[in-house]
């Protein structure tokens, strides 16, 4: 029997430990209804269980981390805020037995914003990790030295594995039911579910939300002149020739500030109109192109393809608010 921790942090997202809950228990269902021992011994795992809290969950006891048994896969949840770096303090305690538990030989799994924990832990150093796409950039902040790879849905390296937004964790938990209990059971466990199997990327899931809180005059000055006229089938320069200062300073005070470059500002903004358009009015496909800035219909699919992972007209077809 496979022992699966799932710790229950400071700040945890109730739907991200019920949905582990959700999907193992009924794995465990599967096996007992022919007649099989259940595939995993479930336990939960709290610091916090001395303080007058109930030393149980859904049914579950509650465990301190010193006191849990070895485990062979643990289970992080997404936080329930977007201020990760108290939260990553408020769990500090749970690193070493991480650590400690990684180097006992167990899996180490995590659901969105809970790579920001497992980061912590310095396990992820040098190899790949996902999160949130929101949550991309201040992750790649904080651990400079993870390969973040925002694109993906999962991944797995050496033993740890991430996932995407929350809906993300389904698969994240198919790929391990896959490993440990076959194909069979994750196609059942997916059907169970309506799992998209094929769900290979979480970028059109994306929203750009551009740096606005900064001090520098001369970059607000440009942000706003590309937001205002990124409809203008102009380049770059063009949109940006009133503002004072070589075109070389601009560029550089730019990406200090926003962390990419006026070009690939212009790119996300254009694009981002692009799929409002797409989801939220009627236009016709050439109408969409023209009023979000682009001239050209294969430049126009190849770039929406590049950044959301998908094309215009998928995208359509996936997110229409009819």
């Amino acid at each position: 029997m496979i022992q699966l921790g799932i710790l229950l942090t400071n700040k945890y997202r109730l739907l991200s430990v019920a949905a582990i809950l959700d999907v193992f228990e009924s794995v465990n269902r599967f096996y007992t209804e022919n007649e099989e021992e259940p595939a995993f011994n479930i336990s939960l795992i709290s610091t916090n269980t001395s303080d007058g809290n109930a030393l149980e969950f859904k049914g579950y006891p509650i465990q301190a981390p010193a006191s849990a048994t070895k485990q062979d896969l643990v289970f992080i949840p997404a936080f329930n805020t977007m201020d990760i770096i108290p939260a990553i303090q408020e769990n500090y305690s749970f690193i070493p037995w991480l650590q400690q538990q990684h180097q006992q030989g167990a899996e180490l799994a995590c659901v969105c914003t809970g790579a920001f924990l497992l980061g912590a832990t310095g396990l992820l150093n040098g190899k790949t990790a996902t999160t949130h796409v929101d949550a991309c950039e201040a992750f790649a902040n904080a651990f400079p030295q993870v390969k973040l790879q925002a694109d993906k849905v999962v991944t797995g390296d050496t033993g740890l594995y991430t996932s995407g937004g929350s809906t993300s964790s389904f698969h994240l938990m198919l790929h391990l039911l896959q490993k440990h209990c076959g194909k069979d059971i994750a196609v059942r466990t997916a059907k169970l579910f309506s799992i998209d199997m094929d769900r290979g990327q979480q970028t059109y899931f994306s929203t750009f939300s551009p740096v606005q809180a900064h001090n520098d005059e001369l970059v607000a000055m440009a942000q706003q002149s590309i937001e205002s006229a990124y409809h203008n089938a102009g380049t770059i320069e063009e949109l940006i020739k009133e503002i004072p200062g070589s075109r070389r300073n601009i560029a550089r005070r730019f990406k200090q500030v926003t962390g990419i470059t006026p070009i690939e500002y212009l790119q996300k903004t254009r694009i981002e109109a692009a799929k409002r358009l797409l989801i939220k009015t009627n236009q016709q496909m050439t109408e969409v192109m023209i009023n979000s800035g682009y001239s050209d219909p294969k430049a126009f699919r190849k770039i929406f393809r590049k950044t959301v992972g998908m094309t215009p007209t998928g995208y359509r077809e996936k997110f229409y608010m009819s």
